[in-house]
């Protein structure tokens, strides 16, 4: 018995290990973080990001993620980089944890169990839908994800109210992800549990009217087509339209959603299925035609069915599909061809991903980028860090003109690493701009506004400082403006006159 805890320790200490080299490494303040770390800092204080505030609320209005992590933040007494990485590998814990739990359930195969959990570590992009299985960084999707697959091993246990309670919960944390589990787990109620049948039925009845309320009053102004100007904003993102979709992406996700099928099948004539197992199965096809039903209301520009992004139910389909081909690999008793040793057969599966994801992961994390450590928190050691650091001494209603491509070339966003309102950022700014026809003006504005940064002037410069409100430029070019601070090839301008600019200069000197 003692073993048990020790084993489990160790399998979620291996799989912490590998999917965190398969990511590349863990990296804080990149990428989406671009808008959660805003969020939760303007939690914190009120009086950061004013003029980016409406950007932010496009996303974060259905969103208690921040909230929640800022009264976590002062009730510890964390950094928010310490408690990052930490909800990082809790969330990499519980995902490994419950899909453990769930494998166990449908298949009772440790061999199947270990080649699924290790499996999930081989990190994939689910095609054209902007998701990865695994990310390199603290997402409150993969919290959700993770969550999610908790209430499908609860499911699997028996456990089917309870199920429902915590896919619920996962609303907090990511409302579509959690949604999508809902709907997969409601189907594989009414078809695996007879007993709850009846009072789902119910319930989901008297909730019908709720459901109509909030979608009429909370999101009326969703349900309307979007525009020319909203949709050249979004035209270069193409996996929110599924109808435009490469041949190879349909290929991808109809394919694996077939593999589960199959498999199930193929499980099914052998007796093998239990009634859980089918109303999961039933579940994902509820999915998949939810998915086929709106696609007409994508392809027309609904704003709702458009920020739904509907299409990311294929990475609850695709975990489902590589937990049955983890059995099937496992099963060489119900091979089609006969195999001298099950037990080696068995072996040399699990051997195969081990192999497999040390190898990528290596690959990966130490050939591919081995300028990243394997964790890396807030660093101020270079140009970019003191140069951020140097903009959090300034007045907290400070405003940033920066190359809008600065996230992904340095590392982290002027919001993130210099708590500070920002002009535009190329990557993120179009991606709230999906919520908000207002946003997508705003953003569209200021791309044609600025033009190529490289060719940006002092003149420009100045003339959109005073259109806008600007204070500072951060670039790596040598201008003719007023220099307030150099860390190596990062210069940071003076956009404002000298008087209006005493604040900021006192808190430089400081």
């Amino acid at each position: 018995m003692v073993r048990r805890p020790i084993l489990a320790t160790l399998g979620l200490t291996l799989f912490c290990a590998l999917a965190t080299l398969n990511v590349g490494g863990y990296r804080y303040g990149v990428q989406d973080q671009s808008f959660y770390i805003p969020s939760i800092l303007q939690a914190l204080d009120p009086t950061l990001y004013e003029r980016d505030a409406p950007l932010l609320g496009a996303q974060g209005v259905y969103f208690i993620f921040d909230e929640a992590i800022a009264s976590l933040l002062a009730a510890t007494g964390l950094s928010l980089p310490t408690l990052f990485l930490m909800l990082f590998f809790a969330s990499l814990a519980l995902l490994a944890g419950s899909t453990a739990a769930a494998g166990w359930s449908l298949y009772r195969s440790r061999w199947a169990v270990a080649v699924l959990v290790l499996g999930l570590t081989l990190r994939h992009r689910i095609s054209m839908t902007a998701v990865n299985t695994l990310e390199g960084y603290l997402h409150p999707r993969m919290l959700a994800f993770a969550v999610g697959v908790t209430a499908l091993a609860l499911f699997l246990r028996g456990r089917s109210w309870m199920a429902l309670g915590v896919a619920l919960a996962a609303v907090s944390l990511h409302p579509t992800i959690a949604a999508w589990f809902l709907l997969l787990l409601g189907v594989a109620v009414l078809v695996g549990d007879p007993e709850a049948r009846r009072p789902l039925l119910r319930i989901g009845l008297a909730l019908v009217p709720v459901a109509l309320w909030l979608v009429v009053d909370r999101l009326g102004d969703r349900l309307v087509i979007m525009d020319d100007t909203w949709l050249a904003l979004l035209a270069h993102k193409s996996y929110l339209f599924s109808t435009r979709w490469p041949i190879s992406a349909w290929v991808a996700n109809l394919g694996t959603a077939a593999l589960l099928a199959s498999i199930y099948l193929y499980r099914r004539r052998l007796a093998l299925v239990s009634p859980r197992e089918t109303g999961l199965v039933c579940g994902c096809g509820a999915l998949l035609l939810f998915f086929l039903v709106t696609l007409p209301f994508v392809d027309m520009g609904l704003a709702l069915a458009v920020q739904l992004q509907i299409g990311r139910i294929f990475w609850l389909i695709d975990l489902l599909a590589l937990a049955s081909l983890a059995w099937l690999v496992t099963a060489p008793e119900h091979w089609p061809v006969r195999v001298q040793s099950r037990q080696l057969a068995r072996q040399m599966a699990v051997a195969v991903v081990l192999v497999a994801t040390v190898a990528r992961g290596t690959y990966v994390t130490f050939i591919e980028h081995p300028e990243r450590p394997v964790i890396a928190l807030h660093d101020t050691s270079d140009d970019w860090g003191r140069t951020m650091h140097w903009l959090t001494s300034t007045p907290s209603d400070t405003h940033v003109l920066a190359d809008p491509a600065h996230a992904w070339r340095h590392g982290t966003s002027v919001r993130v690493a210099g708590q500070r309102d920002l002009f535009l950022e190329e990557v993120k700014d179009p991606a709230l701009a999906i919520y908000s026809r207002e946003i997508a003006q705003r953003v569209l504005d200021r791309v044609e506004d600025l033009g190529p940064f490289e060719t940006l002037t002092a003149t420009n410069a100045t003339h959109l400082a005073r259109k806008y409100d600007l204070d500072y430029l951060v670039t790596d070019r040598a201008l003719g403006l007023p220099l307030a601070y150099r860390a190596g090839q990062f210069r940071v301008y003076r956009l404002q006159p000298f008087p209006a600019a005493v604040g900021s200069l006192v808190a430089s000197l400081r």
